[in-house]
């Protein structure tokens, strides 16, 4: 293999955004050169990474495998750069971490991998607990900082809080469902839809409240707090889902297609971002973290 990593950033860029005109726009190329590159990818890797139709592009299965690789690789490249511009003496510490479980999965673990390669001296522990307990710990002092959801955050007076990544509600469904043939989705769409609700991270009263807005009352086929069961469920015709881009993955463990589309109503995204005591004096670690997890970037998968 010969790929290069311009290949892998023009790839990674295309799979963000789900088009390669979305891609030229990021990135400032323009699209025959991304077109040529991806192609050139594919053609070095002996797989098809993505699915074209009229819309754009859909990630294929073994393209979905191989993003994880091509971002951890330009992830490792940009911290081997970053080599030269830190300073070169070890630091230590302790680092008091919170995160809600939706976010720990989908947000966290790659902040958190990268973290304890760039300061491994920096004893990190971590709490996973629901959103009210973690506000409550970070205003006793019991934790430095936490990932997590902030559509809902309460002590907005004593916390100050930096959003890391905006993703907006899509809906899931099955390949071949009859929606599949609409490019947006109106709220009257989904009225009659059988539902499958995550109840992680409140996501259930988001949903809720997203459907309360049009007088929509959602009918429940059922609850989970597993968001590959959600998957598994939505692909296998079981009902549909309500959820945000950034858990959307295209296939569910047993390797069926789940398709997404836009909800065209001007519906609330879900926030996620550091959480810290408002007026808290940052120790290093902390700093080093915030600084870190600001770079941070999640795929968006179509």
């Amino acid at each position: 293999m010969s790929f290069t990593l311009r290949q892998l950033q023009y790839f990674v860029a295309v799979a963000e955004q789900g088009t390669v005109s979305g891609a030229s726009r990021v990135l400032s190329i323009s699209q025959s050169a991304i077109t040529e590159a991806v192609k050139e990818l594919e053609s070095d890797l002996g797989v098809s990474l993505f699915e074209r139709h009229s819309r754009g592009l859909n990630i294929t299965q073994q393209g979905h495998q191989f993003l994880r690789h091509a971002t951890k690789i330009l992830s490792n490249v940009a911290e081997a750069k970053q080599v030269f511009t830190d300073a070169p003496d070890q630091k230590f510490g302790s680092l008091q971490l919170g995160v809600t479980s939706l976010v720990a999965g989908y947000v966290l673990s790659d902040i958190l991998a990268r973290y304890r390669r760039a300061f491994p001296g920096v004893e990190v522990k971590t709490l996973e607990d629901d959103g009210n307990y973690l506000e409550h710990l970070l205003v006793g002092g019991e934790l430095d900082v936490a990932v997590m959801l902030l559509n809902n955050l309460r002590d907005r007076q004593a916390l100050q809080f930096e959003t890391l990544e905006t993703s907006p509600f899509s809906l899931w469904l099955p390949s071949g469902h009859a929606l599949t043939a609409k490019d947006s989705i109106e709220m009257a769409d989904i009225a009659d839809q059988q539902l499958i609700m995550l109840t992680t991270d409140e996501m259930e009263e988001a949903t809720r409240k997203l459907l309360a807005v049009f007088d929509a009352r959602p009918k429940v086929a059922f609850r989970t707090r597993s968001v590959e069961a959600v998957r598994s469920l939505v692909a296998t015709g079981a009902g549909l889902a309500l959820l945000p881009d950034m858990i959307y993955r295209p296939w569910s463990l047993e390797g069926d297609r789940i398709e997404t589309r836009d909800v065209s109503a001007s519906l609330p995204a879900v926030n996620v971002g550091l959480v810290w005591r408002r007026g808290l004096s940052l120790s290093s670690p902390v700093k080093d973290f915030i600084v870190l997890a600001q770079t941070q970037r999640s795929p968006r998968l179509r």
